[in-house]
């Protein structure tokens, strides 16, 4: 068995349940997870999190899942900076650098919870999340989303996506070896390096969430983006 081979099939063990790579990539990289995501996509994630943003106007309340440090939710508070703005996640270091971020913000406010098992008192205008579908069951994420959102409200989420092209499958490989190698020097960030792009590479989300909100009743729309590395899918609460 080759170097590759041993390194795929690891990746497939340690992935049979996609939501086990949480603790495993997230547990020491708060302090530097916006330099990170910024670095590796060259910017793009901001551009990314533009579109979410398009999709939002006059929203009196958004719930905002797996928010992280706080990124996506800052934008969205200062495009509608009236709205109730609640951030959820369920890694605790992250969280708190939210709250300490955005600590000027008196719209938003933070809790600790898995965004497959919350139950809040209260529904929604919107729910986003940024990066989140790949470590989910569809089903039990979008079931609890419709639970929490009025009608006419949106569900965004927004990942990564493995291009079809294949000349950008090739470029988008080269690439990820180079991060496996950088990760040596980076001893936080080595796990998400070596078992994100298989993890890319083999969920179907766009697919999965499309099925579920069909069978939901939902509104669909889909945008993909930068040549295919990364999708937005939008469900519509219409009845």
């Amino acid at each position: 068995m080759d170097l590759f081979s041993k390194k795929k099939q690891s990746t497939n063990n340690l992935s049979k349940n996609p939501k086990d790579l949480v603790s495993t990539f997230f547990s020491n990289t708060a302090n530097s997870y916006d330099k990170i995501v910024y670095l590796t996509t060259f910017g793009i994630d901001r551009s990314w999190k533009k579109k979410i943003l398009e999709q939002i106007t006059t929203e009196k309340s958004v719930l905002d899942l797996a928010c992280g440090t706080g990124i996506l939710t800052k934008l969205i508070a200062d495009k509608i900076p009236h709205a109730k703005i609640i951030g959820l996640d369920i890694t605790t270091p992250y969280i708190e650098k939210a709250k300490i971020k955005l600590k000027s913000y008196e719209n938003i406010s933070f809790v600790i919870d898995d965004a497959e098992k919350f139950n809040l008192d209260s529904k929604f205008d919107c729910i986003t999340t940024s990066y989140l579908p790949k470590y989910c069951n569809a089903d039990i994420l979008i079931k609890n989303c419709i639970n929490h959102l009025n009608v006419g409200g949106k569900i965004i989420l927004h990942d990564f996506t493995y291009p079809k092209n294949l000349f950008m499958q090739k470029i988008w490989n080269l690439y990820f070896n180079v991060l496996n190698l950088i990760g040596f020097f980076i001893p936080n960030w080595k796990n998400v390096f070596v078992h994100l792009p298989n993890l890319i590479r083999t969920t179907n989300w766009v697919t999965d969430y499309e099925k579920i909100m069909k069978n939901n009743e939902l509104k669909i729309y889909k945008h993909d983006l930068t040549l295919g590395t990364a999708s937005i899918l939008i469900g519509i609460k219409i009845i």
